[in-house]
């Protein structure tokens, strides 16, 4: 009688191992899809460049502080409606020509430009303030 319980304690033990294992198996497995799922959302903001009104927009005046970093930067753009995202504004700048170039200033921006334009007006490329195409 003794033997039978070990042998029912010990098959138990062996079947909840196995549950055990299958559900810590899902549980990478929708680790692994989440984060995918979410890198591949934040890759994709990154390099698909939207405006946050497309066609006429909406004026902007934004202050950028000296000393501000872009992220900082990012983050004031957010709260006045000019983008969507700061970390993606801040990877957006650092992939750009405009790298390390943003100056401090007050300007005069559109809800309707690209973050890749608005980069370049905060670097002080002034071929991009008289231009009408949203880019």
């Amino acid at each position: 009688m003794g033997n039978t319980r070990e042998i029912i304690g010990a098959t138990g033990l062996a079947m909840a191992k196995g549950i055990f294992r299958i559900v810590l198996y899902v549980c990478i497995a929708f680790l692994i899809f989440w984060a995918g799922k979410v890198s591949y959302e934040f890759s994709y903001s990154i390099f698909n460049e939207k405006a946050m009104s497309p066609g006429e927009g909406t004026e902007v005046t934004v202050v950028i502080e000296e000393g501000a970093n872009v992220l900082k930067v990012g983050k004031t753009l957010q709260s006045r409606g000019l983008i969507d995202n700061p970390y993606t504004f801040v990877i957006q700048e650092f992939l750009s020509n405009y790298h390390g170039k943003m100056q401090p200033g007050a300007y005069t921006l559109s809800t309707a430009y690209l973050p890749s334009r608005i980069i370049g007006i905060l670097a002080g490329d002034t071929d991009l303030l008289g231009t009408t195409e949203n880019n």
